[in-house]
């Protein structure tokens, strides 16, 4: 299989965490003002220094290299969930849906991306198998069903109980 330029290992462990770090830093600085107003040839002096000496040492070199992946993966789901939330809650004035209607669908809209990314990290399967495969799983997915339940029903009892005694 053909690799591309930027699985090289010069490009992986130099090229890229310096360019991350050079535009942080530099973005860090210009935002915050730390140097100045107006100081862009200096921010982008100190941003290349340090971005120069990460390179230099490969300890923190390497965990930024290693951490880019998890990174790129979250911000992934990230988006995918804030996606699927926009769907839920629009932000015109004339909203149809009531709060709590919003937070039930957004719990609904992460436990499907939570699931989402089980499954695709193949994850899902050995928490199935530790889960409902297991000996006496049974009686403890009945009990627990049974503790929501009735976790449930009390949540709507205090709920409609104290709209009732605000309005009176």
């Amino acid at each position: 299989m053909v690799e591309s330029v930027f699985a090289e290992p010069i490009f992986m462990e130099y090229v890229l965490p310096f360019l991350l770090v050079f535009t942080l830093v530099f973005a860090i600085l210009d935002k915050t003002k730390l140097l100045g107003e107006e100081k862009r040839q200096i921010n982008a002096i100190m941003s290349l220094v340090i971005g120069l000496i990460l390179l230099a040492f490969p300890a923190p070199r390497e965990i930024i290299v290693k951490l880019m992946p998890f990174l790129a993966v979250a911000l992934v789901v990230l988006f995918v969930f804030m996606l699927l939330y926009g769907f839920i809650s629009p932000k015109k004035n004339g909203d149809v849906l009531n709060k709590g209607l919003k937070i039930t669908l957004g719990i609904i809209a992460g436990l499907a991306v939570l699931v989402a990314v089980l499954w695709v990290s193949g994850a899902w399967d050995v928490i199935y198998e530790s889960l409902i495969k297991q000996e006496g799983a049974g009686r403890i997915w009945i009990n627990v069903l049974l503790i929501a339940i009735i976790a449930g029903a009390m949540a709507v009892v205090l709920a409609t109980g104290g709209e009732k005694s605000k309005s009176e």
